[in-house]
């Protein structure tokens, strides 16, 4: 499984044909396909690239949606 560092991952932003990528708890989800992440924006409050394990805890959904979504590596601290 690869393994990212932050940085790698905010190559991963989904900005022009990028794949979108985001973090939570350690694993690195692909969520380019999900219409939700529409050029890497969620809801206007969350970009793709990034580590979104704090903001979850005030999602109005739990970490069960990311269940959908492939894993395609690990966050390396």
């Amino acid at each position: 499984m690869r393994v990212f560092t932050k940085k790698d991952l905010l190559k991963y932003n989904g900005k022009n044909g990028r794949p979108a990528y985001i973090a939570y708890e350690g694993l690195v989800y692909n969520v380019t396909e999900s219409f939700l992440w529409k050029d890497g924006n969620h809801q206007a409050l969350h970009k793709a690239g990034q580590d979104l394990t704090e903001a979850l805890k005030s999602a109005p959904h739990g970490k069960e949606f990311l269940k959908k979504f492939p894993v395609v590596g690990i966050l390396k601290e």
